[in-house]
């Protein structure tokens, strides 16, 4: 297992650096290898080569990575959680609650001639996640079933995201109507600060997860074994639930809602390493995570180009056919 995990590794972060230099040459401005090195170290400061690279192409790619890694961390989380293999934080309608009060933070913030700060939309965003969350866990007090239950939040997600959509389509500012593309879920925009904001969010959120791998690990066998090795069941579930909808939440906050990355990742790291240990998919997920969402962002600015399409577009089309996969593969087992 540890030979197979190592080779995984090795093979997700070599796609990484491929990803990472692919993304940074190709686009609507093409930049030569040799001018990637000089924008780095200021050789070609006040170039327009320069000016793409550091300012718009880098900043990009480090929020795919992260993010990326992000919601693959949520979905393991909620999947653990829920012990369920097919829910995820867009499944669940948890990106689109905190897609839906993002909108409206912006709107009234933009209304009134103020730009909102990232810390500000990231608390909007979480507790948008925290609603839809608390809703969904409510109708799984009530409801055993899974399967109604993801049919729930799929509804809640569609309800949010409708009356989202409705607002940013009747909005008469100018920049409130750019918010469209957000919506769709879009890398473009993204700063240095921004990315400075999401790093500092996304690591607590990422070293609270290493800290509780052995008393996730003693979760997934049961509850009762769980209990015998002294795991505060209540605290635990707890802690998934402010990690999972914190991290969507950030994801959503300065991208928009992405599809599918968070239900599938889980799904593909695991084919790669046949475990399902938290020591190894905790890493393993956000990794591979962020190489998927950086691959699918480059495509999905690189295709059309000029013309970028929604980075929810590519996700969809790439990772649906992984999570129907899983669903027939779940109910031969069920059978």
């Amino acid at each position: 297992m540890r030979k197979r995990c190592t080779v995984a590794f090795t093979a997700v972060i070599l796609l990484l650096i491929i990803s990472v230099y692919t993304n940074l040459i190709t686009g609507t401005v093409v930049i030569y290898p040799a001018d990637i090195l000089s924008a780095i170290i200021g050789k070609t400061a006040g170039t327009m080569e320069a000016g793409v690279i550091m300012n718009i192409r880098i900043p990009r790619i480090i929020a795919a990575v992260i993010l990326g890694g992000a919601l693959a961390l949520s979905g393991y989380m909620l999947q653990t959680f829920f012990n369920n293999p097919i829910v995820g934080p867009f499944v669940l309608g948890i990106s689109s609650g905190a897609k839906f009060t993002v909108a409206l933070t912006l709107i009234f913030s933009l209304s009134g001639g103020r730009k909102p700060g990232a810390v500000s939309l990231v608390m909007a965003a979480f507790a948008g996640a925290l609603a839809s969350m608390m809703f969904v866990l409510a109708i799984s007090v009530r409801v055993r079933s899974m399967g109604i239950l993801v049919v729930c939040g799929i509804m809640v997600g569609y309800i949010c995201s409708a009356i989202t959509d409705l607002i940013v389509t009747f909005a008469d500012d100018s920049n409130i109507v750019n918010l469209h593309n957000w919506s769709l879920g879009s890398f473009s925009g993204i700063n240095m600060s921004d990315v400075a904001v999401m790093t500092v969010i996304i690591a607590v959120c990422l070293i609270i997860s290493v800290m509780i791998i052995k008393p996730m690990g003693a979760y997934r066998l049961g509850e009762n074994l769980a209990r015998s090795e002294g795991v505060n069941i209540t605290l635990f579930r707890i802690l998934l639930i402010i990690i999972s909808s914190l991290l969507a939440a950030t994801v959503t906050a300065f991208a928009g809602p992405i599809s599918f990355v968070g239900i599938a990742t889980p799904h593909l790291w695991k084919a790669m390493t046949k475990t399902s240990s938290p020591a190894v998919m905790i890493p393993g997920c956000f990794l591979l995570g962020g190489v998927i969402t950086l691959i699918c962002d480059g495509i999905a600015r690189g295709l059309f180009a000029p013309t970028e399409v929604s980075v929810s577009s590519v996700t969809a089309v790439l990772l649906v056919p992984v999570v129907i996969i899983v669903m027939i593969r779940r109910k031969r087992e069920n059978d």
